[in-house]
């Protein structure tokens, strides 16, 4: 079956993932948003800065009016030296992680990443003034810089894999040489309804759909390695998924991971379903603390 590949909806959580052999990739984490109320601006409350990400530029840019919070704020870059940090203005409170809100966060990057490279921040990252965001420029300009060069011309794809367990567990049944005799007793001593039986042949069952699972996992990951530059491996949803992944590609190998994703989905028919998203900015790969003091309501 064809991987189904979609591009542009709502931004994924950035998760840490665990260090890839093939790159060593700075990690900053993003901090917390600010303190909480009852997530829309209230009368009186402190003006303050939404930061979607970090980008290297010198000059003043403007976005235009596609903040956060749907009142079209203006989205400027806030500077120390030759990096810049994405901005808008916005009350200082927490943001509810609705569809519009995050679409509208995803939307800025996705503006400004095609013609920077963004170290993007994670969702509700809010402070006080344009000041508070020189200072924490200032503080870790050195590690801003290295993993802007290390991200640069580099986009991230998102892949899930998928199976129908039933059918496999079937499969198992008939293959697996342990659970076919196994059962085959059970049937012959008409011991199918017994508690323990069962159990016992759950546990035989699941040991198995972990082992398939993970060699499945590994002909996917050998079928890509070639054309991506790092990977992520994160947690799987319910029982039906095997493999939750994120890519790190270069720009101009785009092509190529599309066909060598099509090319692993194919090897498996319609055992499997892919469904790969991108390209996003590297999430997956970059995660930026703030060390700044954090806004609060007035």
């Amino acid at each position: 079956m064809s991987p189904s590949k979609t591009k542009k909806k709502a931004a994924p959580t950035p998760i840490r993932g665990k260090k890839d052999s093939k790159k060593e990739v700075h990690s900053l984490e993003p901090v917390d948003a600010p303190a909480p109320s009852d997530g829309r601006p209230q009368l009186q409350q402190q003006e303050g800065r939404y930061v979607y990400g970090v980008i290297e530029a010198r000059d003043p840019l403007g976005f235009g009016k596609i903040g956060i919070g749907g009142i079209g704020e203006n989205v400027y870059t806030v500077h120390h030296g030759d990096v810049a940090a994405v901005v808008s203005k916005t009350p200082v409170f927490i943001f509810d992680p609705t569809r519009e809100n995050a679409l509208a966060h995803e939307h800025v990057i996705e503006t400004v990443m095609k013609a920077h490279t963004i170290i993007p921040m994670s969702f509700g990252t809010v402070f006080r003034t344009d000041d508070d965001i020189r200072e924490v420029l200032k503080s870790i300009y050195p590690s801003l810089k290295d993993v802007l060069k290390q991200m640069a011309n580099k986009l991230e794809f998102g892949l899930k894999v998928t199976w129908d367990r039933d059918r496999i567990v079937e499969e198992l049944k008939r293959e697996n040489e342990e659970i076919h005799r196994f059962q085959h007793e059970l049937t012959r001593k008409h011991l199918q309804s017994t508690y323990f039986a069962r159990m016992q042949l759950g546990r035989m069952i699941d040991k198995a759909l972990a082992e398939r699972a993970a060699e499945v996992v590994r002909e996917i990951y050998d079928g890509l390695r070639a054309v991506c530059v790092a990977s992520r491996d994160n947690k799987v949803i319910g029982d039906k998924m095997i493999m939750n992944a994120a890519f790190l590609i270069q720009k101009d190998k785009e092509a190529e991971f599309d066909a060598a994703v099509n090319a692993v989905a194919q090897k498996f028919g319609d055992r499997l379903n892919f469904k790969y998203t991108g390209p996003w900015p590297p999430y997956n790969f970059v995660n930026i603390r703030l060390k700044l003091e954090r806004g609060t309501a007035t």
